[in-house]
């Protein structure tokens, strides 16, 4: 993808802060067919769920201008802070373990450094103070890295919609999400569309692209009763494993099964494709076992396509509950995470509850309340 180079940035913005909520992205069938060089040579296709969990938007950016010359990073949750002083200090994001990777890949890629920009400067105090001063960016993560929830992509396209808004650069959905794919590159981390476009757009929808280098999903909409309605709504579940991995191994072990024309991957992908076709009918259909089903299904073909996406401490905890459920799976890569359960009924449901909660597989494992996002991106300024 070719840089994106700014030709400049406008005055200095006045409000005090920028507010940007994401909404987490489950992907419940299709996932993998949006990962380049699959997407492009043959299109993408994903059913994909936006949801806020425990009540709320779980990630939140925030920016602020400030007098001093500086760009402040600030992790909330984390607990921890960097001061941004020189260009040097942001093409450090390839630091392994560096919880400002994102953000600091998120300023180069929009101008704040000489590689991305169409301008000059001595140096970045110089860049800032023709900017009109400098600024913090804090983020709150309110969930565990290697969730399986899209974390990173979200994380990142919310880093550049605040920078987008904050500098005037007027991104729309469309450009702040090809972007993320640039930052994920220059991360290493790789990736498809699907997580940051299911987190900007609300609601239960397919997700389709045709080939070509123009990535840009066409949004199917769905009705969500299947996820709303009370007796259906209370036999889902999301329960945290409390066991994390981290998506780039597996994903980088994928994708170059797909460079190399791996004849077995590419099956698999394509049925994976199809599937996701046949879950957007049986949503639409409004079935509820046969939705169970396809979940299930959708486990089945993403272990065919990496034996990395389960392993025994998750086949263990899958075990237990296993009788009382139509189908399950870890959203997003596997190995680790969140695990989307759906229950045979709101009884069933109630005693997989029971037996996790009374022998969970760590101290960390819980279950978490999830909400269908009607609004998905929200911004607010004061």
């Amino acid at each position: 993808m070719e840089a994106v180079r700014v030709e400049g940035f406008p005055p200095m913005l006045t409000w005090a802060n920028s507010l940007f909520r994401f909404l987490y992205s489950a992907g419940p069938g299709g996932g993998w067919t949006d990962t380049p060089p699959y997407s492009i040579i043959e299109g993408g296709k994903v059913v994909n769920i936006s949801l806020e969990l425990n009540g709320q938007p779980p990630l939140q950016v925030f920016i602020r201008p400030s007098e001093r010359k500086e760009i402040v990073l600030r992790s909330i949750d984390l607990g921890v802070r960097e001061i941004v002083t020189d260009y040097n200090d942001l093409v450090s994001y390839s630091e392994v373990g560096s919880p400002f990777s994102t953000p600091k890949a998120a300023l180069c890629l929009s101008g704040f450094h000489p590689d991305y920009s169409g301008r000059a400067y001595k140096d970045l105090k110089s860049q800032l103070e023709q900017f009109g001063g400098g600024f913090e960016i804090s983020f709150l993560a309110a969930i565990p890295k290697g969730s399986g929830m899209g974390t990173s992509s979200i994380l990142a396209a919310a880093v550049l919609g605040a920078l987008s808004d904050f500098c005037g650069f007027n991104w729309d959905h469309s450009g702040i999400c090809s972007r993320t794919l640039a930052l994920e590159q220059l991360l290493t981390t790789g990736g498809g569309w699907q997580d940051q476009y299911g987190g900007i757009v609300p609601g239960v929808k397919l997700l389709e692209t045709s080939a070509g280098w123009n990535q840009m999903p066409v949004v199917n909409w769905l009705a969500d009763r299947l996820f709303s309605d009370p007796s259906y709504k209370s036999s889902q579940l999301l329960y945290y494993t409390g066991i994390t991995r981290v998506a780039k191994n597996l994903l980088s072990e994928i994708v170059e099964g797909m460079f190399l024309n791996e004849k077995d991957r590419l099956s698999v992908l394509k049925d994976i494709g199809y599937h996701a076709q046949e879950m957007y009918n049986v949503i639409q259909q409004n079935d509820y076992y046969r939705y169970g089903k396809s979940i299930l299904r959708t486990w089945e073909l993403n272990k065919l396509l990496d034996a990395g996406t389960s392993n025994p401490l998750i086949e263990s905890v899958i075990s237990r509950i296993d009788d009382l459920s139509i189908g399950y799976k870890l959203p997003g890569a596997g190995g680790g995470g969140y695990l989307y359960i759906v229950a045979k009924d709101p009884e069933a449901a109630g005693r997989i509850k029971r037996i996790l909660n009374d022998n969970p597989p760590n101290s960390r494992a819980r279950f978490v309340d999830m909400k269908i996002s009607s609004t998905g991106l929200e911004v607010s300024r004061s």
